[in-house]
């Protein structure tokens, strides 16, 4: 409990990286396994990791993300991208999910029943993507503290221009559409004093 804490306590919107430190590829690939690990509703794993590392890419999306420095200055740059054509209910791909379950056949289609029944007011474009999106935000915040474990900085990243950002990735929207991006890598400056609420502000037992 303490490590994790001090993993939390460790960890901060990096706003600027150092351009000389590169992430070591085992260090990386745990922090992509802690994502790989994370939970999701049916177990789903809607997310689909793109990483980042090359230079010119990385100058090219920095103006469709407002700008920031941590597009260029990080080692390793992740897109999340959120899948949303495989989950619908008659896909070989949620087939697939529910039969690796290992289940019999009654309680396989009971299952896909269910599923089809929650996806009902879910199949149009804009619902299916806001429902897969926030499963690879659950993934995105194990990511993040597993790179914390590891010494790691990284910044979650919202302020990007969406379309732009996935033409120019060359990303299939109507197979997938990203979610959120995240960088990676190791501060260069020391973080400002964490300030969150208290927990008798935000919590309430009843």
């Amino acid at each position: 409990m303490k490590d994790f804490l001090e993993a939390m306590n460790f960890r901060h919107a990096c706003k600027l990286f150092d351009e000389n430190r590169k992430i070591p590829k085992e260090d990386f690939l745990y922090v992509l396994e802690a994502g790989r690990l994370s939970p999701s509703s049916f177990g789903m794993e809607h997310w689909r990791f793109l990483v980042i590392t090359d230079k010119s890419l990385k100058e090219k999306l920095k103006p469709l993300c407002w700008n920031q420095a941590q597009i260029t200055t990080c080692s390793h740059l992740l897109v999340i991208k959120a899948v949303k054509e495989a989950l619908k209910p008659d896909s070989e791909y949620v087939k697939k999910m529910f039969l690796r379950r290992g289940l019999d056949e009654e309680s396989t289609k009971a299952y896909m029943k269910k599923y089809a029944e929650f996806m009902s007011d879910k199949l149009d474009e804009e619902k299916l993507f806001c429902w897969s999106a926030k499963q690879c935000y659950i993934a995105l915040a194990n990511m993040l503290t597993a790179a914390a474990f590891k010494g790691i900085d990284s910044c979650p990243i919202e302020g990007f221009e969406k379309e732009k950002a996935e033409r120019l990735l060359g990303i299939d929207t109507k197979k997938e559409e990203i979610a959120v991006l995240a960088a990676f890598g190791y501060r260069v400056n020391p973080p400002s004093e964490k300030k969150r609420l208290s927990l008798k502000e935000i919590v309430e037992f009843i």
